[in-house]
């Protein structure tokens, strides 16, 4: 009796004690083959010095939604119990703005004036299609400050399936990105160029009012370079990254030598270049136009750091249609017709900067070679397999429209569009004359990052009514493509921001049901989920007494 009740004892007392050391230490297994709930140590490094409390509101919450957008809700709900693990000041709820029909439209009023847009889904089930309406936004609350949280990442012509599967392997990298808004204060600096008639400011408003939010934003105008050359440069190393969209006057020998020092100081830049002369505004006004080369004064620049970038016009059936008014008079509707030199690139390279992005729309690109040197470079954009290479001078007209695509004559394979240079640079001026004498002036740059673009207008957003317009959005079309988070994730990777973009290269698989077959075998499953169990059963009774009438008799 003593034996069993110090047993006893001896074990409640183990018991009592694992329960209190389970209070104090505790490990969280992640038993998945993609590591799906494992956050990446950027965005640890975000959240830990967080010290009050992060408040999030996710209005994904309801209970018609269809199944694989309640995966993303179960996802989304998994994700933020793994940063409140990490972290207790990170508190979230779930909120259900359309529950409450009396005050539904007033809700739906309130998330639209502070830019959270319902979603429309078509719900599929039982072969019967209905319409839901959620909303796939959080938003998050630090201190007096709050961001919009994006839930869905959008994907021209993806499914249901498919827009869930980019959304989860998104979603730590928006909450990150959140979350970094809110805690992280600016500290890299970000010139952009102006004098060489670069785009005007409401033509890139949309990106520089993007990058803001977590750089600081400066113009910088190269036109002091003749008159104080040294000063110019002194001013130009106080910044971080440089950012040159759309020049489309010369650059003076002295400007491309401040810009080559500016690299050689270990500076980084963002180079957006149209080679050949070409505007969709002129062909809208006239119906065609002359594309002819456009001359920069840059090909020994890129030439020397590995890149070159050719005088002629890519065209490929790949491409963003263009909207034409067509008929007369009154009669005139606008229709979307095929248009070759706009073409739509997505990336099967798992780069950072590229991995799960949504279609690029570029107008009047270019090609680019790529030159042997000791610069590593990563091709980020390519165009489809089917492509053409025009040269110019060359007149464009719109009567294109109106004409069929010889397939056999887009033989040219992919073409680059968009390319990485990475490490030590060899500046355009060793062993060459000075255009002007400037002291301590470098021939081999540190460790740096430059990325070219051909194609000026992958920046521009439309300007409607003196208003600009969300960059990479279609007015014609109503779609939205990947210009804006493809240039932001470039300028971020290129300032080394908080490893962030790092995240995006985490692949996360989602299994989904198959809808098709659930419709077509849902019977035959019913009945063999009632009867099987009872067959099983019945086998097993059999043999169960079988068994004791053998063994007793």
């Amino acid at each position: 009796m003593n034996k069993q009740v110090t047993y006893i004892a001896a074990l409640l007392i183990v018991l009592i004690t694992v329960n209190l050391l389970s209070n104090s230490f505790y490990k969280r297994f992640d038993l998945t083959h993609d590591k799906r709930y494992t956050l990446s140590e950027a965005s640890i490094a975000i959240i830990q010095e967080v010290d009050a409390p992060i408040i999030i509101d996710v209005f994904l919450s309801g209970e018609d939604f269809p199944s694989e957008f309640r995966r993303l809700q179960t996802e989304t709900r998994q994700l933020l119990d793994e940063f409140s693990a990490k972290n207790s000041n990170i508190v979230f709820q779930f909120i259900n703005p359309l529950e409450d029909d009396a005050t539904r439209e007033r809700n739906i009023e309130q998330l639209n004036q502070r830019g959270l847009q319902p979603m429309r889904l078509s719900v599929q089930e039982n072969g019967k299609s209905t319409e839901e309406v959620i909303f796939p936004w959080a938003l998050a609350s630090y201190n007096d400050a709050t961001v919009i949280i994006p839930l869905i990442k959008n994907k021209i012509g993806a499914s249901q399936q498919e827009l869930v599967t980019n959304s989860v392997q998104h979603l730590e990298y928006a909450f990150a990105d959140g979350f970094s808004k809110l805690t992280k204060p600016k500290r890299r600096k970000i010139a952009i160029l102006k004098g060489n008639n670069q785009w005007e400011d409401p033509y890139i408003f949309d990106f520089v009012k993007t990058l803001g939010a977590y750089y600081f934003i400066a113009p910088f105008t190269l036109d002091s370079v003749a008159i104080a050359p040294h000063k110019t440069l002194e001013a130009l190393k106080n910044f971080d990254l440089i950012i040159s969209a759309k020049p489309t006057h010369p650059f003076s020998e002295e400007e491309k030598l401040v810009l080559d020092q500016f690299t050689m100081n270990g500076g980084k830049s963002l180079w957006l270049i149209d080679a050949v002369s070409m505007e969709k505004d002129s062909l809208y006004r006239t119906g065609s136009s002359l594309a002819f080369p456009r001359d920069l004064n840059l090909t020994d620049f890129f030439f020397k750091y590995g890149v070159r970038i050719n005088p002629v016009l890519l065209s490929t059936p790949y491409s963003a249609p263009i909207t034409l008014a067509l008929g007369e008079g009154s009669a005139s509707q606008f229709q979307h017709l095929k248009w070759p030199y706009s073409p739509l690139v997505s990336s099967e390279n798992k780069h950072p900067i590229v991995n799960n992005l949504n279609l690029v729309k570029f107008d009047f690109a270019n090609q680019i070679d790529t030159l042997k040197n000791t610069v590593n470079k990563t091709i980020l954009l390519q165009s489809a397999a089917l492509s053409k290479i025009e040269g110019t001078p060359k007149d464009i007209s719109l009567d294109i429209v109106t004409q069929d695509l010889d397939a056999s004559l887009f033989n040219k394979g992919p073409q680059t569009l968009a390319v990485l240079l990475e490490g030590q640079f060899t500046s355009v001026y060793k062993n060459k004359i000075k255009p002007f004498n400037l002291s301590n002036v470098a021939d081999i740059s540190s460790a740096t990052k430059m990325i070219v673009i051909a194609d000026g207008d992958i920046i521009k957003n439309d300007v409607i009514r003196q208003k600009p317009q969300e960059l990479g959005f279609d007015k014609w079309t109503g779609k939205t493509y990947g210009n804006k988070e493809f240039l932001l994730n470039a300028v971020n990777y290129l300032l080394d921001d908080n490893g962030l973009i790092n995240i995006r290269s985490k692949e996360i698989s989602v299994a989904f049901l198959n809808h098709e077959k659930i419709t077509a075998q849902k019977t035959t499953w019913q009945f063999v989920n009632m009867l099987l169990p009872l067959v099983l059963l019945g086998i097993f009774g059999f043999i169960f007494n079988y068994l004791r009438k053998k063994r007793f008799s």
